[in-house]
């Protein structure tokens, strides 16, 4: 049995052996890799492989990702690939790419592409020809949604509602008119204008859940209505992450 105290994770072979991760080739291509949202332990195998062999990591934050992999004992060169660089950045990476290399990209928490930077890349190596591959896991959205309870058999996306008064109550009305459920993110700082504005053009006993901090020590999902939603989100005020509202 391997020693529990080797610092070394990558030591303990069986681990890959079992999962069949040692004998599997990693093939030229964009990976697209979800890390974990909170808890470092959500974290798969197949992603801290695929971390571990690429030639470079594009991150959302570099400061971000970095202490994930110094926990993991991976030392793959990290770029920067965030919102206010990602179409320069990306033609560089885009370079890298064309010219053999293994990507690996990451957002700060879950699934990149997904109210987070890293479309713009995916969508430039599918129209070079290039070869995307997507390493499930972790996700701010299907972990919501499963702690939810939602009935809907369809459920829609709004991701981050605009800054801008107009287009938020457009948005939400337009939602609040919908048969379907949705799901909504929301930054702490907004947590209390955003409840607002959703009990003030939902139905009033409308079922509502808010989620925030999933996976990490103060982690909450609270079932409220949306004529309650006001006191209701008073509860996530401490939240220091985006809080998902789901209706």
């Amino acid at each position: 049995m391997d020693d529990p105290d080797t610092p070394d994770p990558w030591a303990r072979q069986p681990l890959w052996t079992a999962s069949g991760l040692a004998q599997q080739q990693l093939p030229r291509a964009l990976y697209v890799v979800a890390t974990p949202i909170g808890n470092a332990a959500d974290v798969t195998l197949r992603a801290l492989w695929v971390l571990r062999n690429a030639d470079c990591i594009a991150a959302e934050d570099t400061r971000v990702t970095a202490p994930l992999l110094k926990r993991y004992g991976i030392s793959t060169r990290l770029v920067a690939l965030h919102r206010h660089n990602e179409r320069g950045a990306t033609g560089k990476i885009l370079a890298r790419l064309l010219q053999g290399e293994r990507i690996a990209l990451v957002s700060d928490a879950g699934t990149p592409g997904i109210s987070d930077p890293g479309a713009v890349l995916v969508r430039a190596a599918l129209s070079a020809g290039q070869r995307v591959i997507p390493i499930p896991g972790a996700s701010g959205l299907t972990a919501a949604l499963s702690a939810a309870g939602l009935h809907a058999t369809s459920v829609c996306l709004l991701g981050f509602l605009p800054s801008r008064v107009q287009a938020r109550r457009r948005l939400l009305q337009q939602a609040a008119a919908r048969s379907e459920g949705f799901v909504l993110f929301e930054a702490p700082h907004r947590i209390a204008r955003t409840a607002s504005e959703l009990a003030a053009v939902l139905q009033p006993d409308r079922r509502v859940v808010l989620a925030r901090e999933l996976t990490k020590l103060f982690e909450a999902v609270v079932q409220t209505t949306a004529a309650d939603l006001p006191n209701g989100a008073s509860a996530t005020t401490c939240a220091i992450a985006p809080v998902s509202f789901l209706a």
